[in-house]
Parts: C-alpha cells; sequence; structure tokens
C-alpha cells in the first residue's frame, strides 16, 4: 500500500493535471488555428488583388505594344518616304531644274511637319550628321523608346503575378498549418476516450509536438504584404 501511495507521489502527469493541460492545449490550438485560418485568408486576397493588378497591367502593356509597333511602322514608312523624296531632289538638281527640286523641298518640309514626331526629327538630324550612311532607327536606344511604355507596363505586371504566386504559395502554407492544428484538436479531443492513462499521456504528447512544429513553420511564413495588426483596430475607431 505505502509504494502505490510512493508511486502516486511520484508521478508528475496525474490525469487531473492532464485534463488541465488538454483544456489549456484546446484553447491555445483553436486560438492558433483562427490565427494561421485568418492569415491564410489575407494572402489569398493579396493573390487575388496582384493578379488582378496583374492581368489588367498585362492588357495595358500589350494595348501599348501594339500602338507603338503600330507607330514604329508609321515613322519607317515615313522615313522611306523622305528617303524618296530627298531622291527626287537628288535626281532634279542632277537635271538642273532648280525650281522642281525646290518644289520638291517644300514638299518634303510639310510632309515632316504633318508626319514625322519630334522623336523621328531628332532621329534624323542625328542620322543626317554622321559621316556614315545610317538611318534614324540605327540611333542607339531609338527603336527600344517606342516599346518603353509598354515594356515598363509589362515589367510591372510580372512582378506583381510573382508577388500573387508568393501569397499563393504562402497562403498554401497557411493552409497546411490550419490542417496540422486540425489534427491536434482532433487528438486533443479523443483523449477522454483512452482508458489507460499511460495511453492519454502519449497522445497528449504526440498533440503538443504536432502543436509545436505547427507553429515553428508558421513562424517561418512571411506576413502578409503590408500587414499591421493595428491598422483594424485604428480602422474599427
Amino acid at each position: 500500500m505505502k509504494n502505490e501511495k510512493n508511486e502516486t507521489k511520484k508521478q508528475f502527469l496525474t490525469e487531473q493535471k492532464l485534463e488541465i493541460l488538454v483544456a489549456i492545449f484546446l484553447g491555445i490550438t483553436a486560438l492558433l488555428m483562427a490565427w494561421g485560418t485568418w492569415i491564410g485568408s489575407l494572402h489569398g486576397g493579396n493573390q487575388a488583388t496582384n493578379y488582378t493588378k496583374s492581368n489588367n497591367l498585362a492588357a495595358e502593356g500589350n494595348s501599348e505594344y501594339n500602338a507603338a509597333a503600330q507607330l514604329y511602322l508609321s515613322d519607317l514608312m515615313a522615313w522611306n518616304s523622305i528617303v524618296n523624296f530627298e531622291f527626287d531632289i537628288e535626281i532634279a538638281k542632277v537635271n538642273g531644274n532648280t525650281a522642281q527640286a525646290q518644289l520638291i523641298e517644300e514638299k518634303l518640309d510639310k510632309f515632316v511637319q504633318d508626319n514625322c514626331t519630334e522623336q523621328l526629327i531628332e532621329a534624323i538630324n542625328w542620322a543626317n550628321s554622321q559621316e556614315e550612311d545610317v538611318t534614324p532607327f540605327d540611333k542607339e536606344g531609338f527603336v527600344d523608346s517606342y516599346f518603353a511604355d509598354a515594356n515598363k507596363l509589362l515589367s510591372e505586371s510580372q512582378e506583381l503575378l510573382e508577388k500573387g504566386q508568393k501569397d499563393n504559395s504562402n497562403g498554401d502554407a497557411y493552409g497546411l498549418v490550419t490542417v496540422i492544428y486540425s489534427v491536434v484538436l482532433f487528438l486533443l479531443g479523443i483523449i477522454g476516450i483512452f482508458k489507460s492513462l499511460p495511453n492519454r499521456k502519449l497522445v497528449f504528447i504526440i498533440s503538443v509536438v504536432a502543436l509545436v512544429l505547427a507553429t515553428i513553420y508558421m513562424i517561418t511564413i512571411p506576413m502578409p504584404t503590408g500587414f499591421n495588426l493595428f491598422s483594424y483596430f485604428n480602422g474599427a475607431n
């Protein structure tokens, strides 16, 4: 009888203490699960927002790209017309027809004024100042300038798409954490059906280990971009 009493005293985790710990960890797990579910939903919201913005920017970027391509072709055709005008001027001068050459030059000036952008005129002046035979489109960066706005929009679209993908990955990670928390809640909930105290202790230890590992993993997952817990309280006020 004395040995049994001593063993009872020596037991650190009695049935009563185990019930109290189970109740405490049930509450902790429920709170952590609610937190993980909320943060996961915020990641999902950011994902949807970033995907929507990315699609809008991609559509705008593609539209800008098509407009830039049309402008490029228009300027290319204008340059070809300018070359033809200059060729006709040279022919008129060779034939000694000064009046015709002057008339063509006036037509050329009018054509440039009506059909050429400032950027193209600047590139033409650059080409004319070169010793070798070049075209305005040989000027470094000139062709790329047509598509600068489009490329900027498409680059921003790609960045938002990548952010959305990260949000999706982080949301999935929080989803996994909540699943583990659900398992922990299940294990803690069924401890009472075991009649043997050692079995209850074993299930409890497994539950606590799973809870700790899931929590450590959750801490490593980045929070949603721009997340500020205090902003929700400020908004409520």
